[in-house]
């Protein structure tokens, strides 16, 4: 029940931001009620979340638009540290295909990502999603060092490196 409540919490959070008359400029940081990054791009709003109830991480994507049904879903970062990361175990609501969601127990080459590069890719199928990372390295910081009984590191991960 706890992880229905975060998942309608996380999609209630980015539908208001999706709605919202003025995109919100920065990416955020809160630590209520749990560790929660957020950004609203011009086509996209991200939010990373990491719930220490189930010790699992999310990356929520939210587009108007909504997402196609493709089998690989892949985020490719751009810059300095670049790399592309997939996976097969990414899912879309089919009552509302506006939110792509994976969820893992390790994010560390997500939160590198958004870390250290300029922009993100989100790619689905033939679609391809951009969003600005100017500024996140701060907020993606603050994640990091949400309190260490909320944070977790575990090898296994959903989202493959390829390089």
């Amino acid at each position: 029940m706890t992880r229905y409540h975060n998942d309608m919490r996380a999609f209630v959070l980015a539908l208001t931001c999706l709605t919202a008359a003025t995109p919100v400029a920065a990416w955020e940081f809160t630590p209520a009620p749990i560790c929660t990054l957020f950004h609203q791009g011009a086509d996209m709003a991200v939010m990373v979340t990491y719930d220490p109830g189930v010790r699992e991480y999310a990356i929520h994507l939210s587009r108007e638009g909504g997402w196609p049904d493709a089998g690989v879903f892949s985020m490719r970062f751009e810059g300095p540290r670049g790399l592309t990361i997939s996976t097969t175990r990414h899912v879309i609501e089919t009552g509302d295909t506006r939110t792509l969601t994976v969820r893992d127990r390790g994010f560390g080459n997500v939160l590198n990502g958004l870390h250290f590069n300029t922009r993100a890719v989100a790619v689905l199928g033939d679609l391809e999603v951009p969003v600005s990372l100017d500024g996140a390295a701060p907020a993606v910081e603050e994640f990091r060092n949400c309190p260490s009984d909320q944070l977790v590191e575990v090898r296994s991960s959903a989202l493959v490196s390829k390089g």
